[in-house]
């Protein structure tokens, strides 16, 4: 019912246009590397909105142990859902089709055209996630955090404390 709940939110969420207010911009372009904000920029208005949240909570809950990288893992965990190229009712789309066929099922539609390739896309966003910020210079836990957000606790490599908070944090 959690995963449910927090959909329709981020769902209710994505409908309002824009992206964050200028203090959070502010606030993002001093954690963030240039590298690292430059692919933040790229994420759409709902998109940053939200990591800004995820990132506030976690600064939030954790205090000094919210550093640069833990704080980098917050704003861009979802960064790899850019090559999928959905608006909101195509993220809607690719949720439902990857809940009712499965994740594993989804992923074999890379080497297709159209909608079916970009469903696949956005149910690989955390290793093309992970990749964007290997590639970007970014620390290895802000990388490993974008792979594993939707994995199992038990193969989270992470900090155990760090990535419950992360989670935590995603989901509220």
């Amino acid at each position: 019912m959690g995963d449910a709940a927090h959909l329709v939110r981020r769902f209710a969420g994505s409908l309002r246009p824009g992206g964050p207010r200028a203090a959070d911009r502010a606030w993002v372009a001093s954690v963030l590397s240039p590298s690292e904000l430059a692919l933040w920029r790229r994420m759409s208005g709902p998109d940053r909105r939200h990591s800004c949240q995820v990132g506030r909570d976690v600064e939030r809950r954790l205090g000094a142990e919210a550093t640069a990288p833990v704080l980098a893992a917050a704003l861009l965990h979802d960064v790899g859902k850019l090559d999928a190229k959905l608006r909101t009712p195509g993220r809607v789309v690719a949720t439902l089709t990857i809940a009712v066929l499965g994740r594993d099922a989804v992923r074999e539609w890379t080497q297709a055209r159209g909608l079916h390739r970009r469903i696949a896309l956005y149910a690989e966003h955390p290793r093309l996630g992970a990749d964007m910020l290997a590639f970007a210079g970014s620390d290895p836990l802000t990388v490993a955090w974008a792979r594993e957000h939707h994995r199992p606790a038990e193969d989270w490599t992470i900090d155990r404390s760090i990535a419950e908070v992360l989670d935590a944090c995603d989901n509220d």
